[in-house]
């Protein structure tokens, strides 16, 4: 994983559900400790960061600034597309342009075209091909792209939609994007998944169709929501005696609370085990713990983002 915080792009993907938001806003906030100006993207017109760090929601496509060095922006790829055609089509309004046929039939008819265009809006934000823009955008630009399947189409939006589209603005940002999706000193992908068979065979599968569709690889995982290894071997020995059915001065609660133990120390087990799955596959890997809350606050965030850094200052140890 090393200086995956020094390009102008991280992509961060994984399988619905495991915390990708998390982990994009908490690689932000490390980010943004260490001194760099960081976008964080929500793909898909959402806007969770807001509430998170109590900053009142913006207009969509309005960065939304969070703490110091950090801001948010809400992609919404069908507004992204709209944008592009007005922009085409001069003074048709965006409600008329939404409204009609025309829209709705060239949205469907083109394949690719929303995930282009929004990946254009991607290329934009990191600053383009003018060194008059770099100077005026972020140092970094996290992208919390949708899961896994829709991620990889996304990514190959350029070649796919390269396909119909011979001439035209669109086709220059088209290499635009092909040439920054893949230079590896400019853009990077991580995986989020948690300690589940279904969520670490997907970011297998995400690596295999990386490399097909772009020719990179996955910079690491981050493994969210592990558990963590609570009891040695002879103390497992010890709670699986007091979970003994009929053992004498057992008042009952005794051998629940030896069978709730046992229950989490299996799922633990588990987990850890399928990060070393993915330590044998090659990945680099990173661990965040479980949170004991039910919703995701600033505080919680910032802790997240500490055990990411020092994670990320030992694997950056580790290579040099």
């Amino acid at each position: 994983m090393q200086g995956i915080l020094d390009r102008r792009l991280l992509v961060v993907t994984g399988k619905g559900g495991v915390g990708k938001t998390t982990v994009a806003a908490a690689l932000g906030l490390v980010a943004a400790e260490r001194g760099r100006r960081v976008l964080v993207v929500e793909f898909g017109g959402h806007d969770r960061l807001c509430g998170v760090f109590g900053t009142p929601p913006g207009e969509p496509g309005e960065q939304r600034r969070l703490v110091p060095g950090l801001s948010s922006l809400s992609l919404d790829p069908d507004r992204a597309l709209m944008e592009w055609l007005q922009a085409l089509g001069g003074r048709v309004s965006g409600r008329v342009l939404g409204s009609s046929g025309t829209f709705q039939y060239f949205a469907a008819a083109a394949p690719g075209a929303r995930e282009l265009v929004s990946m254009v809006k991607v290329w934009k934000l990191t600053g383009g091909s003018s060194a008059r823009a770099r100077r005026g955008a972020p140092d970094l630009v996290i992208l919390d792209a949708p899961a896994t399947g829709h991620a990889l189409g996304l990514l190959r939006s350029p070649e796919t939609f390269g396909r119909i589209a011979r001439v035209g603005p669109i086709v220059r940002d088209t290499g635009h994007v092909r040439a920054l999706l893949a230079d590896p000193e400019r853009s990077a992908y991580l995986a989020v998944a948690q300690g589940t068979d279904m969520a670490v065979t997907e970011t297998i599968e995400l690596q295999a169709g990386l490399r097909e569709a772009i020719g990179r690889d996955l910079s690491g995982v981050v493994v969210n929501g592990l558990l963590p290894r609570r009891f040695s071997a002879p103390e497992m020995e010890r709670i699986a005696a007091l979970a003994q059915p009929g053992r004498r001065g057992d008042s009952g609660l005794a051998g629940a609370a030896a069978r709730a133990a046992r229950e989490v120390h299996s799922r633990s087990s588990f987990q850890h085990g399928q990060v070393t799955r993915l330590r044998r596959r090659g990945f680099e890997v990173l661990a965040l713990p479980f949170l004991w809350q039910p919703e995701l606050d600033a505080e919680s965030l910032h802790a997240l983002a500490g055990r990411l850094d020092q994670g990320l200052r030992r694997e950056d140890a580790r290579a040099g």
